[in-house]
């Protein structure tokens, strides 16, 4: 039976995914032109590499079509409803650590804790006669987190990219987004003061047909 595993196609995450893989003695390398979405691995027999977006694998592993995958816990519980039921989470990688934050501009200084910002989007929406906007693509885990922080008064507005530069451009009173240092944040006048995720690049399961090989490649892999 051939394993077909799901990695991140290009930019530090396919980097530090054959870095990761290497550093075990199992080496994987892009075949053809940049343009192709093509590569291959040595090291390890029965694995096939797909090529993907990050934000493509936890769909790809739900749908059955690659059984072991390479990704963020972010983007697994964003894309897939109910994700618990439809891949397992099987070990940690240790890169690509980012939180998925909440983030104002630095002169809402009275804005510090989720009862804060509940009392804000009130306040904000009282005033403006329109609900406050978080810019942001992870709209299930943001809706998530604040109905269990009893926050109601608020709209998302979908943003897939420089949300950071969304409050800046007035387009939006705040953020949700990944982010790994905060310098980004800071340099477009926003502080962050909630954590709605803490995110790793995990490779979740979901063929129970292919197990008991996924868990010998990823013994090998984690103890070698």
């Amino acid at each position: 039976m051939t394993i077909k595993l799901g990695i991140p196609s290009k930019g530090r995450l396919m980097d530090s995914t054959f870095d990761w893989f290497e550093a075990r003695g199992v080496y994987l390398s892009r075949t053809g032109s940049e343009r192709e979405y093509s590569a291959e691995i040595n090291g390890v027999e029965g694995v096939e590499l797909v090529l993907m977006s990050a934000s493509e694998v936890p769909r790809e592993l739900a749908a059955g079509r690659i059984q072991l995958g390479i990704t963020g816990t972010d983007l697994v519980r964003e894309k897939l409803v109910n994700w618990q039921v439809k891949v397992d989470c099987l070990a940690e990688l240790g890169f690509g650590q980012a939180d998925l934050i909440l983030a104002v501009p630095a002169c809402w200084v009275d804005v510090d804790t989720l009862d804060d910002f509940d009392a804000a989007c009130a306040a904000f929406r009282k005033k403006h006669g329109f609900r406050l906007r978080i810019a942001t693509k992870y709209h299930r885990l943001v809706r998530e987190f604040l109905k269990d922080a009893g926050v109601a008064d608020y709209q998302i507005v979908d943003s897939q990219g420089a949300t950071e530069g969304t409050v800046k451009n007035q387009t939006a009173e705040a953020i949700a987004d990944i982010t790994s240092s905060g310098e980004t944040l800071s340099a477009n006048i926003s502080k962050s003061w909630a954590t709605v995720l803490s995110s790793n690049r995990r490779p979740p399961c979901l063929d129970c047909r292919g197990q008991r090989l996924i868990q010998t490649i990823l013994s090998y892999l984690m103890h070698s």
